[in-house]
């Protein structure tokens, strides 16, 4: 009589590998969906942290202290500093130089790069050579920047004088200032937003256009109808930067201001000292770094305050919610 084995097979190493392995390969696929975008974006986070949120925060622990950084004052002020900041007629006087400036140079510089992109966006003979050129005033140097806009705007012998057959002294008051550095600006920035918009307006698609000029359309009617709607995104990203470097101004009134004993002053009457130029006088210039702070914060909290503003007023220009 033959005896039967009944004791229970064991499987092998390999089929109960195969199964193993399959298990952690979908648990690492798993992970690697839930983690990777996290580890993408996570270097921008670090070097924010390191180089703008550290700062950020020393800043406001700065800006609640007297602090000197010559004479080694380490005294807790508490907002100190920030009442004594609402109660300075200088900073009041630099924040409307400073509005004042950033509305005359960033509402034409914007309607200007708009017109330009559109021009640019039609069939040209060599189109990129233009679009080369408008933005070659970003690579020009800020020093003979200075140097071409101080002779245009001489007041003796200044070619913008000439033209306008006057003598107008642009240092002198603050509406003739603040024009001159408005030009500056818009010279250096009207080309680097015409690229922006230009870059979105050949996402447009043809068909649309095509359309349009069946229907009888002129191009002027199709650029407010269709360019402009489409742009409203666009338009809505140069706002808020423009915004965030029009309240930031400072090299073009520094350079503006010449060769003067105090560079931050921005004049006899501080006509065109802007609240960037203010605070660096203050920091710097007279060794009040807490008071530096304090302005730099009052700054970055007006900087959001108008971002605010222009997103809700571009929004609700375009009928949007």
């Amino acid at each position: 009589m033959t005896s039967v084995d009944t004791r229970p097979v064991r499987p092998s190493s390999r089929a109960d590998g195969a199964p193993r392995a399959s298990r952690w390969r979908a648990r690492l696929d798993r992970l690697d969906l839930k983690a990777s975008p996290y580890l993408f974006v996570a270097p921008f986070f670090v070097v924010f942290l390191v180089f703008g949120g550290y700062p950020l925060v020393y800043t406001l622990w700065v800006s609640l202290h007297d602090w000197g950084l010559s004479s080694g004052t380490r005294e807790w002020a508490g907002f100190g500093n920030y009442g004594y900041l609402f109660g300075d007629d200088q900073f009041w006087h630099a924040l409307v130089n400073t509005v004042g400036i950033f509305v005359l140079s960033t509402v034409p510089q914007l309607l200007l790069a708009l017109l330009l992109a559109n021009t640019l966006n039609r069939r040209m003979r060599g189109a990129t050579v233009f679009r080369i050129g408008v933005v070659a005033p970003l690579i020009t140097s800020m020093a003979a920047v200075a140097i071409v806009f101080g002779q245009l705007f001489d007041t003796d012998y200044g070619f913008v004088n000439w033209l306008l057959q006057s003598h107008i002294d642009w240092h002198a008051s603050r509406a003739w200032s603040w024009t001159a550095i408005s030009v500056m600006v818009d010279w250096r920035w009207t080309g680097y937003n015409a690229l922006i918009f230009l870059a979105a307006m050949q996402a447009i698609p043809k068909d649309l256009y095509e359309a349009a000029a069946i229907d009888g359309a002129s191009r002027m009617r199709q650029f407010w109808q269709i360019t402009v709607p489409l742009l409203r995104p666009t338009i809505l990203f140069t706002v808020i930067i423009s915004t965030i470097g029009g309240l930031q101004l400072f090299t073009e009134p520094v350079l503006f201001g010449g060769a003067t004993s105090n560079k931050m002053d921005g004049g006899a009457t501080h006509q065109f000292q802007t609240l960037t130029m203010y605070m660096y006088d203050n920091a710097f210039g007279h060794d009040r770094y807490g008071y530096g702070a304090a302005i730099a914060w009052a700054l970055f909290l007006l900087i959001i305050a108008f971002s605010l503003l222009n997103f809700l007023f571009v929004r609700r220009a375009g009928g949007t919610r």
